[in-house]
């Protein structure tokens, strides 16, 4: 499957301008659409969904134009919005055999095996008897997904699913998301920039609507090779170092505090020539902070 976003401008009402001149290629795999809150991620997503009109420009899947060819567009996506609603005095099954009706399976057999099969694969057959009202958040976001794959859709379309997750929920989400996606084209947006390590086989990154990057995970961190530093330093020291350098972490230590800084090593020796900073291997955080020109401390 190839998704080709084309010169694709989104302007709200006062001239907001949410997606400026978007240009972007997806093919197989999980796609990672990486960006801060406001970036224009959302408004994307909702485009390629069918859900919300460019102002200009031109969206396809497959071949299809989300403007002229939307039920043909609709037959090949699964979603789950960031926001969705569920029914909390159904089980998990009602809920999804609800559903399954909605995608206009009327065969009880056939409704009951994908239904069934979507239980499996989302890991939520053990709870199948069990009212939604009842789920968890990260239960929640799974039967989401489960809705979202009953009609074994060809792109599958995820935004910020393991926001406000406690860690152990957002592996189980992202470790489901690196499964579903041997078979599809996913689209995972968020601003987590450890959900997008872990799963996605390509990214992109917004910025004020505007494509800021687009490639491989690898190629994101070679733009940092060799120029990334963790440096131990006495916190009275932080604010001058954060005037000069770029900071990409801060942890604490017995000494003090240490930071990782991406820097070139001409211009940390120039900056701070009494300290001393050993090389570390870069992280697509440390990569992300860099080309977004910001700082991980406020």
């Amino acid at each position: 499957m190839q998704i080709v976003i084309d010169h694709l401008v989104k302007t709200y009402e006062g001239g907001i301008r949410a997606l400026d001149g978007v240009q972007m290629q997806i093919g197989d795999g999980v796609f990672g659409l990486l960006g801060p809150n406001g970036s224009g991620k959302t408004t994307l997503m909702r485009i390629i969904a069918t859900l919300l009109e460019p102002t200009s420009g031109a969206v396809s899947i497959d071949g299809n134009d989300v403007r002229r060819r939307q039920s043909d567009v609709r037959k090949l996506l699964g979603y789950l919005p960031q926001e969705f609603g569920l029914y909390p005095s159904l089980t998990a099954w009602e809920f999804l055999d609800y559903m399954a009706l909605l995608y206009n399976v009327e065969d009880t057999r056939q409704r009951e095996r994908i239904v069934n099969e979507s239980l499996e694969r989302t890991n939520l057959t053990h709870l199948r008897d069990r009212k939604v009202g009842t789920f968890s958040g990260g239960m929640k976001q799974r039967l989401g997904i489960a809705q979202a794959i009953l009609n074994s859709p060809k792109l599958l379309i995820v935004d910020e699913p393991t926001s406000g997750l406690d860690p152990e929920e957002r592996i189980r989400i992202r470790s489901l998301l690196a499964e579903l996606g041997g078979d599809r084209v996913i689209i995972l947006s968020t601003h987590i920039v450890a959900d997008i390590e872990a799963v996605a086989d390509s990214i992109g990154v917004l910025h004020l609507g505007k494509v800021k990057f687009q490639g491989t995970p690898e190629e994101l961190l070679r733009s940092i090779a060799g120029k990334t530093w963790q440096i131990e330093v006495e916190r009275e020291e932080l604010r001058q170092i954060k005037e000069k350098l770029q900071i990409t972490g801060v942890f604490r230590s017995i000494g003090g505090v240490e930071i990782r800084v991406v820097a070139a090593s001409s211009e940390l020796g120039g900056s701070l020539p009494h300290i001393r900073a050993r090389q570390v291997e870069p992280t697509l955080e440390d990569a992300y902070i860099h080309l977004m020109g910001g700082s991980a401390v406020g």
